[in-house]
């Protein structure tokens, strides 16, 4: 599933097309993903100008002056910049075609995105249900090891489900909870309120590091993720930790090993990421 790095990727990969733009017509080949499509959206948006290009958590957001066009890349899918007269695919679902000849075109085989309409006069897009309740940004100053320390407290879940909670910081998903809890030295199954604030100032210091390195690397391509110019993530070269159960770990050589947390895959080295019971500090 595309995380906060793969989409930050798309967004960056289509801004220049959609740099002053103006959309000419949109073409719906599909009425739902995982929502339905609105089906005015042809109609709504012919003639009109994109006003901004934006990212919030993994919703790439195109503002126009009638509302913005939410889009989520789902599972499978990838918005890409091309040519109009590029010949459609299969799972091609849905067509921006902009006056300058090209096309963000939206391709999503398992249906799992999602093209979303927020009309103007509905308010501020992040009023949006589903963008509401979402956290501060990584890389928001917001963000740091003060307010995650105060995040945990009280928490006794795994401090893996806490980094993957998009209500505690949004973007830090499943590949990048499990290499920012390597390189701090924290056992993904390790009770959250347990944490020391040291220890919350170093995870929040790796998350922003682990994905700011995997923006500038295009991504992680496991699957199905390619760029808006068709290249793969190559994040995946640089990855400590994840889905490298039975290989040794890259600091210490002790074989690595997988828990499932939350019905999620953890992969940890058990000399590096020591699982300790200890009480809660003391403030």
């Amino acid at each position: 599933m595309p995380e906060l790095p793969e989409v930050e990727t798309t967004r960056r990969g289509i801004a220049d097309a959609c740099d002053n733009a103006t959309i000419e017509s949109v073409t719906l080949r599909a009425p739902k993903l995982r929502w339905e499509i609105e089906p005015a959206l042809p109609e709504l948006l012919a003639g009109q100008p994109i006003t901004s290009l934006s990212r919030r958590g993994k919703y790439i957001l195109l503002q126009t002056p009638p509302g913005t066009i939410l889009i989520h890349l789902g599972m499978s899918g990838t918005l890409r910049v091309l040519p109009k007269d590029t010949a459609v695919k299969k799972h091609d679902h849905v067509d921006i075609l902009l006056t300058s000849g090209q096309v963000l075109r939206l391709n999503d085989p398992r249906r799992f995105g999602a093209v979303l309409w927020h009309p103007t006069e509905a308010g501020d897009i992040n009023s949006h249900k589903l963008l509401g309740k979402l956290a501060p940004e990584p890389f928001d100053e917001a963000f740091n090891g003060d307010y995650f320390y105060d995040k945990t407290r009280n928490r006794n879940v795994a401090i893996k489900t806490i980094v993957m909670n998009s209500e505690i910081v949004v973007g830090a998903g499943n590949i990048y909870a499990n290499e920012s809890l390597f390189l701090s030295g924290i056992h993904p199954a390790t009770p959250a309120k347990t944490l020391t604030k040291a220890q919350c100032h170093t995870l929040v210091g790796n998350i922003k590091e682990v994905l700011a390195k995997a923006i500038q690397q295009g991504g992680t391509t496991l699957k199905d993720f390619m760029s808006p110019e068709g290249k793969p993530g190559y994040f995946v070269q640089e990855l400590n930790v994840y889905g490298k159960e039975g290989e040794p770990c890259p600091i210490c050589t002790t074989t690595l090993e997988k828990v499932i947390l939350n019905q999620r895959a953890s992969f940890y080295c058990p000399q590096c990421q020591p699982k300790k019971r200890v009480r809660a500090p003391k403030k």
